[in-house]
């Protein structure tokens, strides 16, 4: 009888290995997909350095699966930021390595009142992926103008990030440079006419 019971004493944790959804203590833990970095070139951005340099900060402390760097040369960014006397406008991604986008940070925004480095934020929150949503509350970053003014919030929100770590989420796997659009933001109640 203890011959069976040293047996069963041997068969029962090879079993419990074997049992779905159980992990044998010596297994390894897969690796999380590589971060992207992606560089943006900020030369032709003029006033606006201090704005990108928060807004950078900004995205950079909220994400994990994207990192924004500045590139080593003009040529080499994925990503350019330009002051423009126009309205803001950006390409929305997400962009990748190797793909192209352009945030035109629109001077008549700030003349309007709105602030420059939630501008800056928002933008660059395209860059990422992140479509509009001008009825949302001031705490969510791609409410962009909706909330007046008076909203200098800077930050994405715990749902953008986690939607801007969602579409990174793959790594550079996730590279398959989907057709950019741009989106031009008028930051007042204005209607814009004619097109980009």
């Amino acid at each position: 009888m203890s011959k069976r019971t040293a047996v069963m004493a041997a068969l029962v944790p090879a079993l419990l290995a074997t049992t779905v959804g159980l992990t044998p203590a010596h297994a390894t833990p897969r690796a999380p997909a590589a971060v992207v970095t992606l560089t943006y070139d900020a030369s032709a951005a003029g006033p606006w350095s201090d704005s990108i340099a928060q807004a950078v900060r900004n995205w950079n402390d909220a994400v994990h699966n994207v990192r924004l760097e500045p590139a080593g040369s003009s040529g080499s960014a994925d990503y350019v930021y330009e002051a423009t006397s126009g309205w803001p406008e950006a390409t929305l991604g997400p962009i990748f390595p190797g793909g192209y986008g352009d945030v035109q940070l629109g001077q008549q925004a700030v003349n309007e009142g709105y602030d420059a480095t939630r501008i800056t934020a928002h933008e660059t929150g395209h860059i990422l992926g992140l479509p509009d949503d001008y009825s949302g509350p001031c705490s969510e970053l791609m409410s962009g103008h909706g909330p007046g003014t008076s909203c200098t919030n800077a930050k994405p929100d715990a749902a953008e990030a986690a939607q801007v770590d969602s579409n990174y989420a793959a790594g550079l796997a996730a590279a398959h440079r989907p057709r950019h659009q741009v989106v031009i933001d008028v930051w007042s109640g204005r209607t814009r006419t004619g097109s980009h």
